[in-house]
């Protein structure tokens, strides 16, 4: 090899090397600038435990470990479902204050009012995979035997005082059935009976000690939860201004004893829309309203 061949070749080793260098210094600026302009580390940590938490009067032994983890799984889950509660806590502004007066009245202890929360997020048009439906999630056949009419026209598991009146009445039931309001709330989910089969097989009716199926397992948690989060929303970081809230529609009562052929125009000569007489009266399922055999239906309608 020449002079010239090596002195050329040590020329172009250079200029790669160069381009090399360059490059690497480039990139490392590169990577200190993009570190230096990124947003702070967002962090997680999970929200403490209560030492001390009851449902409708009754302890949860969350000094159990076994407890104490299964309510943590659900406080985690919807702690950090965050747009959901924010969302809930606009819902319960108009929807406890009614779901409270009638379990006052019938008799039922506050707290299940989180029990309508976690069966429908406070919806009235929730339906389960399954089918059962409404504030309360009745099902087609259970519906009937607690007040509610289900037809082809009118669904009043969609009725939030009527459906709570309903849900009241099998909490009752079950009350006296398992004696205490854990159990109760607890059967809601699998059924007195399911709840029954398993409390006589394993010798005991506490529902912090009987292995259920495991929606059952986590139904009274996520109650739990839910009852935790909306009482401490504010030392739980969650904020909510009065006019960002749902607040009650205004409305006026309409009682009718003869069938309306045409909803939409029965709105209208009411002075609304019929798309507003259905969100008001979320209840109705058709076009139609028949009126029979003596019944009378009560629909709200926009204040005047």
């Amino acid at each position: 090899m020449n002079k010239r061949t090596v002195s050329v070749i040590n020329i172009a080793f250079g200029v790669v090397l160069g381009i090399l260098i360059t490059g690497s210094l480039a990139f490392t600026e590169y990577k200190k600038n993009d570190r230096k302009n990124s947003d702070p580390l967002i962090t997680y940590a999970p929200p403490a435990i209560p030492d001390k938490i009851s449902f409708a009067g009754e302890n949860v032994p969350v000094e159990r470990w076994d407890v104490r983890e299964r309510f943590d799984r659900e406080l985690l889950y919807n702690y950090y479902n965050k747009a959901n509660i924010l969302y809930l806590m606009k819902l319960s502004n108009r929807y406890f204050p009614v779901i409270s007066e009638r379990l006052k009245a019938n008799g039922i202890p506050d707290d299940f009012k989180y029990l309508c929360v976690a069966e429908s997020n406070l919806l009235a048009g929730a339906v389960s995979r399954v089918g059962a439906t409404g504030f309360w999630q009745f099902m087609d056949g259970t519906a009937p035997g607690y007040g509610l009419e289900v037809n082809s026209q009118v669904d009043f598991r969609q009725d939030l005082i009527k459906s709570t009146d309903a849900a009241s009445k099998y909490l009752k039931q079950a009350y006296q059935k398992f004696g205490n309001w854990t159990a109760a709330a607890a059967s809601y989910n699998c059924g007195q009976g399911g709840y029954n089969g398993q409390a006589t097989f394993q010798g005991t009716n506490n529902y912090y000690d009987l292995q259920l199926p495991e929606e059952t397992n986590r139904y009274m948690f996520r109650i739990l939860a839910f009852k935790h989060i909306m009482e401490n929303v504010g030392s739980l970081g969650f904020e909510l201004k009065n006019e960002d809230a749902y607040h009650e529609i205004p409305f006026r009562s309409v009682t009718v004893n003869s069938s309306i052929p045409n909803l939409a125009q029965f709105a209208k000569t009411h002075g609304t829309t019929y798309k507003i007489l259905r969100q008001m009266n979320p209840w109705i399922k058709g076009r139609t309203l028949n009126v029979t055999g003596g019944k009378t239906y009560t629909l709200k309608l926009p204040a005047q």
